[in-house]
């Protein structure tokens, strides 16, 4: 029995097995090659701006990519598009490694191949956040999503491994095993069976036949309005927009630090972040076998955004070993944030809406990453990295004391939500 009083049913049932065996294979494949491409940009450039440059042109379609696809998604199949784009970034990552075999290397065609592959990624995503849901029976919401966070996490397993290999064979390689990697994965979503029965009732509720780009303006409108007849889920974009503006600065400054400040500094960033996923995924099995009250909630979550904001804040200006212990505790953080926040909203969104609700939230989120990132690289031209960060993450726990404290009724109806 879950906490509403309805029967429990299992959540292992055979298209979630697939969609969580498909990400795995992926996640891992992407982690791979990642990381690998970010410290062959460093080692060429050896600027953070080129870096923060590069990191952009990834971001930057992410901006305004998932409110056209989700706009058109909550109308066509997502398992289709998932699995489709999963055959098409197979194929570009396959084709990056022949070029790369090569020996032949251009930064504005690398930067080009990321702002293809942020193109692909932000549709992906828009499509996997709404299909996802679909898959998950009644009254499981919490440990389905505590499991993908957990998976995820560790996926990052990789990053060691990938950055030991493109030391020893280069990143060409890496990318085609990725390119397999996602193969793979779209193989096995094909095998997918759940009916996406929102398609039945957005064709039954369309009143007339538009053009299709008017009705793709009006469901971004409609999208944006959603969002913004509900307070609850406004504080809650407004929130995590602004912690995506100080996840960029992050993203930006972190890496190029660790790597100009100590020796074999890129092995000393995953050995103090590797506690950051220690924690998230020991936090993530935490959340599995023990389902967070719903009553508490939202006090969690407030206190969890500002406790972690200001531990990032100050986690440069520490020791190693205070860094790994800091980082644990930002991953215990982010995934209980992370666990509570989107079970909660996923849950509360109607299936008919959700595409257009992730699409308007993606692109808030993705406009504060590219400002953070962009911000970032002007900034440490100016500033120390470390003073650069400490600014960001203050201001960010103000912004969860701002949009989350201050709209306490609004969010808390949504967090306190049985599931």
């Amino acid at each position: 029995m879950n906490e509403s009083g309805k029967p429990s049913h299992p959540l292992w049932t055979r298209d979630f097995t697939i969609i969580t065996l498909g990400s795995v294979v992926s996640m891992l494949g992407n982690a791979l090659s990642g990381f690998a491409m970010s410290l062959m940009v460093l080692d060429i450039s050896q600027s953070t701006l080129l870096y923060a440059i590069y990191i952009a042109m990834y971001t930057l379609p992410q901006l305004f990519v998932p409110i056209f696809s989700g706009a058109i998604l909550d109308r066509f199949s997502r398992k289709r598009t998932i699995y489709t784009l999963d055959f098409i970034s197979a194929g570009l990552y396959v084709l990056m490694a022949g070029i790369l075999a090569t020996g032949w290397f251009s930064f504005p065609l690398f930067a080009g191949y990321c702002f293809l592959l942020g193109c692909i990624q932000s549709t992906y995503m828009v499509a996997y956040e709404s299909f996802y849901p679909l898959l998950i029976s009644e009254g499981n919401f919490q440990k389905a999503y505590s499991i993908a966070s957990v998976l995820e996490t560790l996926s990052a397993v990789m990053v060691p491994v990938s950055a030991f290999l493109y030391r020893l064979i280069g990143l060409a390689p890496l990318m085609a095993v990725n390119g397999l990697c996602f193969f793979i994965a779209a193989v096995m979503e094909t095998r997918i069976q759940a009916d996406e029965e929102y398609l039945i009732t957005q064709k039954e509720t369309r009143q007339d036949e538009l053009k299709a780009y008017r009705q793709m303006l009006r469901d971004i409108r409609d999208g944006f309005a959603y969002l913004l007849s509900e307070k609850g889920l406004l504080a809650v974009a407004l929130y995590f927009a602004c912690s995506a503006v100080c996840g960029g600065i992050s993203t930006v400054i972190v890496l190029p630090w660790f790597k100009s400040t100590y020796d074999n500094g890129e092995y000393l960033y995953m050995l103090v972040w590797g506690m950051a996923l220690v924690g998230r995924a020991l936090g993530g099995l935490v959340h599995y076998r023990v389902a967070i009250p719903s009553r508490h909630r939202y006090k969690i979550a407030l206190t969890v955004y500002i406790v972690i904001s200001i531990l990032e804040g100050v986690y440069l200006f520490t020791p190693i070993p205070v860094m790994m212990a800091l980082c644990f505790l930002v991953g215990v953080g982010g995934i209980t944030s992370y666990t509570i926040r989107i079970s909660a909203t996923q849950s509360y969104v109607p299936d008919e809406r959700k595409g257009r609700f992730n699409g308007a939230f993606n692109m808030l989120s993705t406009a504060g990453a590219l400002v953070g990132e962009l911000l970032a690289g002007g900034l440490t031209l100016v500033m120390p990295e470390r003073v650069v960060l400490l600014v960001a993450m203050l201001l960010c726990a103000l912004a969860a004391v701002v949009f989350i404290g201050g709209g306490r009724e609004h969010v808390a109806y949504i967090y306190n939500r049985s599931q």
